[in-house]
């Protein structure tokens, strides 16, 4: 009875809503909502970690070995993975993608349970040392709560895009306190175009966002940094090395983790998954304890120029007192970082590539400047400033996005100083990877599904259309031993000037094109003689009904046809897709979806 009288109430609220408020000034409203529950989220999660990290290191031994660094892990995914299997029981990993996702296929809709699921996993993933990020999981979550107060207000299609990209700015800048890079990560990462529409909504959910951040946890930066020496053009060519380093690693970083993934998912059964993702992660960690969670607190290390207790405890300790001994750890670090985080996601855990992306761009700056500085005919480089940009080149490189690179640096270390060697180390990373993969660690699974939304607009609303939704279905079959008469009584009853010739099976043997019979069917003593086989032609092409509607305009551009038959991977007709219905469908999703553009 309660919740039929509180029903009726939102309804009453929902229609006098449409009445006196416009819907642009309420998603103004809406947005800055989102601001404060995204923030409020990124300040839970981040707490979350904190508390257990906090709970558990205190059994951690300053001066020795800490076996406990082989348990924690392992506990951490094993217990994550028991929540997401057993209490979400749905798939909640590689929440960027799933963003991806739910914007190319024009729903933008996010289950209601990623709302807070994300934070519960990833936060004991992380706290018990997942060698992940939380900003990813935190993304998911900032957009699942703008895709859900939309629908829960009943806003239209085109705004739900939006007030889901408002969440995901939400998130980022509520977790690294960076407002422009909230803003600059939906339009770089997420693909949405900045419109007059949008740009003030995501403005103002950024900028909330922030706020209730500074407000919760204090106004200073996220990571401490002091420039102590500026930045001076004669360093611009190391710079662009730099990049170039940075863009290398990227694509390493990048490649790796798909075909880790991959592997991973080969071993099929989730328990095997979780002994050897445990396993590796454990091994590592305890060789390498600065694997060991986000890695924030060695960022902050080699941001201060404090890197002499990093070896500690870790099997590279001999090796402290020499040079070149914290460059072949940082080095082992650089590579088997990709196998700890793969680990942790394949093994149960949840979490993103944010942090690790970060990480390894901190160690790689400060790698690139200490081998330099050993030697003597080189400039000198000043570590703690290239392993700044460091951080903006690997991001920029691995998330395809050079802006949100430079902008969230700037912003959560204040390094707002070395501005243009941010841009330039960025710039650098993004046309280093660009040349040899494409697309973004995000957007990879769904470019080779052809799902992938571009800011190409005629891509855009080709990649939005469904190919099945195109397909017509009444053409009438025939079969290859009917006569010329039965294929004149099929004529009669169809509206169509092709007809499919298939099989006992239905596979696609060819088609009759009436053009083709015009001068025999209507000759009576030519219908006993001639049969289908005699008289059917091969099509020009066939289309398959998963290939992505950018190929199939390719095949009617390539082949100068109207109509073209459709079957399935094995040979199956479905029906037919010609360009008039294609050119349809296509005016009524550029109106839905650009309108007011």
């Amino acid at each position: 009875m309660q919740t039929t009288k509180i029903n009726d109430l939102f309804y009453r609220f929902l229609v006098w809503r449409q009445k006196t408020i416009k819907e642009k000034n309420f998603v103004l409203f809406i947005s800055f909502l989102i601001g404060i529950f995204t923030a409020l989220a990124a300040v839970i999660l981040k707490n979350l970690i904190h508390f257990i990290q906090s709970l558990l290191s205190v059994n951690f031994a300053a001066d020795e070995v800490n076996y406990l660094f082989l348990l924690y892990p392992v506990l951490g995914i094993f217990v994550s993975g028991l929540f997401v299997r057993f209490i979400v029981k749905d798939d909640i990993g590689h929440g960027v993608t799933k963003i991806l996702y739910a914007i190319s296929q024009r729903k933008c809709r996010i289950k209601p349970h990623n709302t807070w699921t994300s934070i519960v996993a990833s936060g004991l993933t992380i706290g018990f040392g997942g060698s992940v990020g939380a900003e990813a999981p935190i993304v998911l979550t900032g957009a699942a709560i703008g895709s859900n107060l939309g629908r829960l207000f009943r806003l239209e299609q085109r705004t739900l895009m939006i007030l889901l990209g408002c969440g995901a700015a939400g998130a980022i800048a509520g977790i690294f306190k960076a407002p422009i890079a909230g803003l600059v990560f939906v339009i770089e990462v997420l693909l949405l175009d900045l419109t007059m529409a949008s740009v003030l909504p995501l403005l103002i959910t950024s900028v909330t966002a922030a706020t209730v951040s500074y407000v919760c946890t204090g106004s200073e930066a996220m990571f401490h940094f002091t420039m102590t020496e500026d930045f001076i053009i004669g360093r611009i060519p190391y710079v662009i090395l730099l990049g170039v380093f940075c863009g290398l690693v990227s694509l390493y970083f990048t490649k790796m983790m798909n075909s880790i993934e991959n592997a991973y998912r080969r071993l099929g059964s989730a328990w095997k998954k979780f002994v050897v993702g445990g396993s590796t992660l454990s091994i590592l960690i305890f060789l390498c304890p600065p694997l060991y969670g986000e890695g924030y607190d060695t960022i902050t290390s080699l941001l201060n120029g404090d890197f002499a207790d990093l070896m500690d405890n870790s099997a590279f300790y001999f090796a402290h007192e020499y040079y070149w001994g914290i460059i072949v750890f940082l080095v082992f670090i650089l590579l088997t970082k990709v196998f700890a985080s793969s680990a942790t996601n394949a093994g149960g855990g949840c979490g993103g590539i944010f942090a690790p992306s970060l990480y390894l761009g901190c160690i790689a700056g400060f790698i690139f400047a200490h081998a330099s500085n050993y030697w003597e005919l080189t400039m000198y480089l000043p570590e703690k400033n290239f392993a700044l940009l460091g951080m903006a080149g690997v991001m920029s490189g691995v998330m395809h996005a050079p802006l949100t690179g430079v902008f969230l640096i700037a912003e959560l270390t204040g390094g707002y100083d070395l501005f243009l060697p941010l841009m330039i180390v960025s710039i650098c990373s993004f046309a280093t990877i660009t040349a040899f993969e494409p697309h973004s660690i995000y957007a990879m699974r769904l470019a080779q599904k052809g799902e992938l939304l571009t800011h190409h607009k005629d891509r855009a609303v080709l990649t939005l259309m469904s190919s099945e939704s195109t397909i017509e279905r009444d053409f009438l079959p025939v079969r290859p031993e009917m006569t010329l008469g039965e294929m004149v009584k099929v004529i009669s009853k169809s509206s169509r000037n092709v007809f499919p010739v298939l099989d006992q099976r239905g596979v696609l043997l060819g088609i009759v094109l009436l053009d083709n019979i015009r001068n025999i069917m209507f000759r009576p003593e030519l219908y006993e003689r001639f049969r289908v086989s005699k008289f059917m032609v091969s099509p020009p092409a066939k289309l398959y009904v998963d290939m992505p509607m950018d190929q199939v305009m390719k095949v009617f551009d390539d082949t100068k046809a109207w109509n073209l038959p459709v079957v399935d991977s094995a040979g199956h007709y479905l029906g037919f897709m010609s360009k008039s219905k294609i050119f349809n469908a296509y005016r009524e999703v550029l109106v839905e979806t650009f309108a007011g553009d």
